[in-house]
């Protein structure tokens, strides 16, 4: 088309020549007119194009219904009676001056002249600002429009009664250059505009309503003024007289606002608070259909009216940002780790599955797992209970336990999902299937199935939550007929929780919070935005702690875990805790237990910033599939069990108290009461010697008296170690060849026999330097260890002899690849009465370039398990730490590393350890410098019988902790799983408590 269209009705249009603008016909010639949206804002006359001829009619409107053409020309018949707005002079019209005019206060807005000038609209995209004529019953619904935000809409807005029906429809774009100078022009008027009242036909104008003009983008293409889509439903259905559904109101909050906004206020607000409810949307049948893509609520099923809804809810169903997050990405405390696996005190500690089995649940003794076999196990005597096989190509994706009838009854029968969406009930004392729904999921696969009091949610991979409640007769669960209730939640999950009454759902980094509910009047989504950290990974595990019950515990793909508020779901902080993948979570006690891709289990304590671990050891050969803390198992078994699943389809049972470690932290912490403490003097000396031998130092004066010095002023030391590195060249590639390639010969003769002369020369020469330097005191040999230039030599006071025990020494190979002893470190461990000492010569990897290379050396020196193994429990709990045997460094009381190291440390722990002295000695041999330190190391001696006391007294506390722990944990389990009061629950427990007391004697018989 050679024309323009006609909705140009900006002011800022081009003026034909002359200045003048076309004259208007006294009369319209247009057949009808095109209604829309009362206009918002005072914007000019629409102009036709300069080309038309001024008796032709404005270019025809989009397409519209036959049937809204025909109202309409009805309506145009009956507003025919009525007074035509007298003739416009568009010759005369007078354009708008750049400058602002003030428009509030001014009375000429009333003026004939004035309202002759502002009569109506003729833009086809713009609706008569007003009508007298009564409006038919049967007008059509309303087209969806483009709404503008619903924080911008005020009382203004909504159409009264008297105005001319809205038939909307989607008006053409604007030119960006059209529309940007329309919106500063409507800013310009708004400041001061008067609003005029509706109902006159000739003078009527729609309200003026300031447009965004902040950070808020325009919402091109719709039209500035348009009201919310839900306003002109509304409006719509009151006028014609039909209703349209609107989702139910929200429900009241703690801490929302409110007042309602005063008629005509411009003030901003922002879209997650605005009073007005949100615009309808679909509901599909029973089910609540979730968009992924919205950031709203999605309208539950009727009745309209929703009952309140916790008052843990966030304001207007958004996360609050009012409390700051702790981001401390620090890695936890590792310093006093325990790595004794807290073993199981009572049963068996560990089930093969014999298949590959990666789901389970827990209830007392009894746990199941599942995958192509559905199995029971005892966790008391590892008996199998019950075997079901599902057949070719069905295998069980979730499976947990149906509640009972009354606690009594509780895992009596477990729910089976699987990936053609079958639902299926076994018994386990009958072994078979006592129910199944082949439909329940239609043929979607089944991910999880929660638990929550009496009933039971399934969730499948296509996002269905079905909600099965309890039956009006048994009470219970049941398949016989369909679900109470059907929600949708959004695809690709990837963890989910039960939170008290609500369903913690994560799909990658954003987590939404649903409400599900049995009768569907709830609605179910309660956030408006997911929950996010943009700093961590994707969620993929998750817990609940008992000793922290407004907390919710997240774990995440790469490390970290984040902690949110049950109240007003805030992030309360994010932790890192490692570089593996969190698999799993448990919170057990006041301790969060953690399972990772390496196999490993931690134990961290949560009360201090950074953690603290706790506990760390191997559980699994593979990664850690999940780890459940049993909340019956007390109620059930009399103990705490925490039971994990590997992918080497182990099932392990471990001890919640982890009794072992308490007690051994009370005796240590008492060991005043029944040790004996007595200091130690030790010197410690270490010199990268650079193939240097004794006679090289007899070649300068200062050199020759090099160790003469350094033995007349150690001020006669318990305990004289000397380390040596590089005793043979390392430079000789001759010689390094022969050592790495050459067959050893059998081992024959003592350690002195085979040993090479290079560190036999150094050992008879710090024998001879004893005799001669330090004849007052007499020493003993108590050890040497070589490797390949690596060379420690032990002296110790022939006083001190006697009291030593546990005499052993190592190596650790850490060049080529752990192949060659060219980089490594000698271990060397005794003990002295009750206390353990180790001493570890090494010699690092140089170069700046080569810190990793130092780290990983480090690392496994410390971490190889070396030494013999010490079997009394009584003397690791006495002469060693952190749960520990004796087998690595770190398991040792007192631990000193010496040697050419290539770090630079300028701290030292301050414990049983002190340091005396440390200086360097200048030998110009070699090319380092040897360097000397003289420590003090306190040692203890153990009083048998004080020690038994305290034992006993430990043990005693020990059950008084484990009785209120029970009792807490009985209490949880009745009241926050299986549903009863806090007086029912207490009855419960005396009662069982009585029963038990009061056995039959019958019982005790063997």
């Amino acid at each position: 088309m050679s024309s323009r269209p006609p909705c140009t009705s900006s002011p800022h249009s081009r003026r034909p020549e002359g200045g003048r603008y076309p004259s208007t016909p006294a009369t319209p010639t247009r057949p009808f007119k095109i209604p829309s949206s009362t206009p918002h804002t005072p914007v000019l006359e629409p102009r036709r194009s300069p080309r038309l001829v001024p008796s032709q009619p404005p270019s025809p409107p989009p397409p519209r219904r036959s049937a809204e053409l025909k109202r309409e020309r009805e309506r145009e018949r009956d507003r025919d009676a009525r007074p035509v707005p007298p003739p416009i002079n568009r010759a005369d019209k007078p354009l708008i001056p750049a400058r602002t005019s003030h428009l509030g206060p001014d009375t000429s807005l009333n003026s004939p002249d004035h309202t002759r000038r502002y009569v109506e609209p003729k833009s086809p995209f713009g609706s008569p600002p007003s009508s007298n004529g009564s409006v038919d019953g049967d007008a059509p619904p309303t087209l969806p429009a483009r709404p503008k935000p619903p924080a911008m809409a005020t009382a203004d807005d909504i159409p009264r009664r008297g105005s001319a029906p809205q038939l909307e429809f989607e008006p053409p774009p604007l030119h960006p250059s059209i529309a940007s100078r329309r919106k500063e022009r409507e800013h310009e008027m708004a400041n001061g505009a008067a609003l005029r009242a509706v109902g006159d036909a000739s003078a009527s104008r729609g309200p003026l309503t300031p447009q965004g003009t902040g950070d808020q983008a325009p919402p091109l293409p719709a039209r500035p003024g348009a009201p919310p889509l839900q306003e002109q439903k509304q409006t719509a259905a009151a006028h014609n007289g039909y209703s349209v559904m609107r989702p139910p109101p929200r429900p009241p909050k703690p801490g929302t606002n409110d007042h309602q906004i005063p008629s005509g206020t411009g003030t901003h607000m922002r879209a997650v608070s605005t009073p007005h409810p949100p615009p309808p949307q679909r509901v599909h049948g029973r089910a609540t259909t979730l968009d992924r893509s919205s950031s709203l609520r999605a309208p539950p099923p009727p009745p309209p009216t929703m009952p309140a809804v916790s008052e843990n809810r966030a304001p207007e169903g958004t996360a609050s940002s009012g409390a700051r997050t702790e981001i401390n990405l620090a890695y936890p405390d590792s310093s006093n780790t325990n790595r004794r696996p807290p073993f199981i005190k009572q049963g068996i500690h560990e089930i093969n599955t014999k298949y590959d089995s990666r789901i389970f649940d827990v209830c007392g003794e009894l746990v199941c797992t599942s995958g192509h076999l559905t199995r029971v196990w005892s966790v008391l005597d590892g008996e199998l209970l019950m075997s079901l096989s599902h057949g070719e190509n069905v295998k069980a994706t979730a499976v947990a336990f149906r509640p009972g009838a009354n606690v009594d009854e509780e895992g009596a029968r477990v729910w089976i999902g699987n990936n053609v969406g079958e639902l299926m009930e076994a018994d386990i004392a009958t072994q078979s299937i006592v129910a199944s729904k082949p439909t329940a999921h239609g043929r979607h696969e089944i991910i999880k199935i929660y638990r929550h009091f009496n009933e039971l949610w399934t969730l499948d991979e296509a996002g269905t939550l079905n909600v099965w409640g309890p039956d009006e007769e048994t009470g219970v669960p049941n398949m016989a007929g369909s679900p109470h209730q059907a929600f949708r939640c959004p695809k690709g999950h990837t963890f989910s929780i039960v939170v008290g009454d609500e369903l913690w759902h994560a799909t990658g980094k954003e987590v939404r919070v649903f409400l599900p509910t049995m009768d569907g009047k709830t609605q179910f989504q309660v956030l408006i935005r997911a929950l996010y950290q943009d700093q961590a990974g994707e969620v993929v595990s998750g817990t609940l702690m008992p000793s922290n019950p407004d907390k919710v515990f997240l774990g995440h793909g790469d490390g970290k875990v984040s902690v949110y508020s049950k109240a007003d779901y805030s992030c309360l902080g994010l932790f890192n805790i490692g570089s593996f993948k969190v698999n799993t979570l448990a919170g057990v006690g006041d301790y969060i237990w953690a399972g990772f891709n390496s196999g490993r289990l931690c134990v961290y304590d949560i009360t201090q910033s950074p953690w603290v671990v706790k506990k760390d050891w191997q559980a699994h050969d593979n990664p850690v599939v999940k780890i459940i803390s049993d909340r019956s198992s007390f109620w059930k078994t009399e103990r705490s069990q925490v039971i994990s699943l590997g992918a080497d389809s182990a099932i392990r049972a471990w001890d919640g108290l982890l009794q072992d470690d308490w007690l051994e932290g009370e005796m240590q912490a008492r060991d005043g009461e029944y040790c004996e403490m007595e200091e130690l003097k030790a010197m410690i000396m270490t010199w990268n010697a650079g193939a240097s031998t004794p006679n090289s130092l007899r070649y300068s004066e200062s050199d020759a008296t090099f160790i003469q010095n350094l033995l007349q002023s150690s001020d006669s030391p318990d305990i004289l170690v000397f380390g040596f590195q590089e005793l043979v060249d390392l430079e000789d590639k001759t010689a390094t060849a022969k050592r790495f390639l050459k067959t050893k010969k059998k081992k024959e003769g003592s350690d002195q026999e085979r040993m090479s002369h290079q560190y036999r020369d150094w050992r008879d020469f710090l024998v001879r330097s004893l005799d001669d330097y330090m004849p007052g005191e007499l020493y003993h040999l108590l050890q040497t260890a070589h490797m390949v230039g690596l060379f420690t030599c032990i002296f110790v006071k022939a006083d001190i002899r006697g009291r030593i025990r546990n005499l052993s020494a190592a190596e650790v190979k850490r060049g080529m690849g752990g192949l060659h002893g060219n980089k490594g470190a000698i271990v060397v461990r005794f003990t002295v009465d009750d206390t353990s000492l180790c001493f570890v010569n090494c010699h690092l990897a140089a170069g700046q370039t080569q810190a990793q290379s130092r780290h990983n050396d480090i690392h496994a020196i410390l971490e190889a398990a070396i030494l013999p193994v010490e079997r009394d429990p009584n003397t690791r709990i006495d002469s060693f730490i952190g749960g520990g045997d004796g087998t690595m460094v770190l398991d040792h009381e007192l631990c000193l590393i010496n040697g050419d190291l290539n770090y630079r440390i300028d701290t030292i722990a301050r414990g049983r350890i002190t340091q005396l002295d440390y200086r360097r000695h200048e030998v110009r041999v070699s090319d380092h410098r040897p360097v000397s330190g003289r420590f003090r190391f306190s040692v203890k001696r153990i009083e048998p019988r004080a020690r038994a006391v305290a034992w006993m007294e430990c043990q005693q506390r020990f059950e008084d902790t484990k009785a209120q722990v029970a009792m807490e944990e009985k209490l949880y389990y009745l009241m926050q799983i299986i549903g009863y009061d806090e007086a029912t629950s207490r009855q419960l427990i005396a009662e069982r408590s009585s029963r038990r007391v009061h056995r039959s004697p019958s019982r005790n018989r063997g």
